[in-house]
């Protein structure tokens, strides 16, 4: 075989060196693609960084309950855990028997009758079920409504189902309930879903029950579905007992409400949930679950059995607890001259940024610097939308003393003079 050669340069058929490999590109889904940055990012570095370096920061950013869950639920995971029999993939719906409680429950507490087989499903934290819920009602050109400003999961759990988002101020109710009504009259085509949730998480907005029946009247007037996430169940002050949804006449007609263990019973790592309500969207959040999950460890739900039979209690001596570290807080703040108004539930103080920083800085550089010159972490309200832009919140999750203590790192922090912070 005859070869060809190029007089100027190597043989024609000689090997050719490959061009120099570029990095496998790795594309993400549109639904991917339409999620900002992590507004919490650079609070939770320059947090980690702080805390390695050796500060003590006292973090009132998070929402995590630092109180253990009840002796007795611990005792009954450690006794489920050690029984072969509940080492094995369980149901996702839930045991019947944990189902059953719940329903015990919203009889007791609310005087609403559930169907255990039909409307109750337990989820893996209301956050996994309220995602997956979304998954089961929302698809391309479909709108849910939301509160604003928003908890981020209201906000994107609609969006990684391809849905679109209006979101309506929350902070009076009746505005809130008008928004509604305008929104349905002048878009094409109508939302399909309004996404409530009472004690409100950043605002601590709350209402009371004439509102969830007017959410009724609206739902079914204009024919979109509800779901309200009621995280906050369990956690109310001053003789003030949180409405559930539920409880309005109707209202499984048209809607579903979450609930969770996380906060009154402080079982937040434990990841136990619930939906209840309406039966044909309990059956389209069982399917998705279905094809996702296995269901909670089994020991888990045998201890939130013995959680919700035994320790209400508890849950009510956990209310005042809450209650007490928000007086010291609230009552620090003013101290200092901020504009903060007690919490009627939940588990935050919402802030209005003191002047002049309000009107000199954004608030996410306003929470970097408590956290850089005072060793304080908060949430920016900026991180729940534009609407929480100008308010900062405090989670209610250290004891009083080391609440207390922030209050005057805060205060020099922000170069007052030292002040008498009751119960020093």
């Amino acid at each position: 075989m005859s070869e060809s050669f190029n007089l100027d340069g190597p043989a024609i058929d000689a090997p050719i060196d490959d061009p120099p490999p570029r990095p496998f590109e790795v594309k993400f889904a549109d639904r991917v693609d339409r999620l900002p940055p992590y507004m919490f990012g650079r609070i939770n570095n320059a947090l980690y960084q702080k805390r390695r370096a050796g500060s003590d920061v006292i973090d009132l950013g998070m929402g995590n309950p630092s109180d253990p869950p009840n002796e007795v639920v611990i005792q009954k995971l450690v006794d489920a855990a050690s029984d072969e029999r509940n080492h094995g993939y369980s149901k996702s719906n839930g045991l019947l028997n944990l189902r059953r409680e719940v329903t015990h429950k919203y009889s007791r507490k609310y005087g609403v009758s559930l169907d255990a087989d039909h409307e109750v499903i337990a989820c893996l934290g209301s956050k996994e079920g309220f995602s997956h819920m979304c998954l089961a009602l929302m698809g391309p050109g479909d709108t849910a409504m939301i509160p604003a400003p928003y908890f981020p999961i209201h906000m994107y759990g609609v969006i990684l189902a391809s849905g679109n988002v209006v979101s309506l101020d929350v902070a009076d109710p009746d505005r809130f309930l008008a928004n509604v009504a305008f929104t349905c009259e002048n878009m094409t085509p109508r939302p399909k879903l309004l996404i409530i949730n009472y004690p409100h998480n950043p605002s601590a907005a709350t209402i009371e029950l004439d509102f969830f029946v007017e959410v009724v009247r609206l739902a079914k007037r204009y024919g979109f579905l509800v779901i309200h996430d009621f995280a906050y169940a369990d956690v109310g002050f001053d003789g003030y007992l949180p409405p559930s949804f539920l409880s309005a006449r109707g209202a499984k007609d048209v809607g579903v409400e979450f609930t969770t263990m996380s906060k009154g019973y402080n079982m937040a790592g434990w990841r136990v949930g619930f939906c209840a309500g309406n039966a044909e969207m309990i059956r389209g959040l069982g399917t998705i679950k279905g094809y996702y999950d296995y269901g909670m460890f089994q020991a888990i739900q045998i201890a939130a059995i013995v959680a919700l039979r035994e320790t209400e209690p508890a849950v009510e001596s956990q209310s005042l607890i809450y209650a007490g570290r928000r007086d010291a807080l609230v009552s620090g703040l003013k101290r200092l001259g901020w504009n903060v108004e007690p919490p009627r539930a939940g588990m935050f103080v919402w802030a209005e940024v003191p002047e002049p920083w309000r009107s000199s800085m954004s608030t996410m550089d306003f929470a970097m610097k408590l956290l850089e010159e005072g060793d304080v972490a908060v949430s920016p309200g900026s991180g729940f939308g534009p609407a929480g832009e100008g308010f900062l919140r405090l989670a209610l999750v250290e004891n009083e003393q080391r609440l207390r203590q922030a209050v005057r790192q805060i205060a020099r922090c922000l170069n007052r003079n030292p002040i008498s912070v009751a119960g020093d």
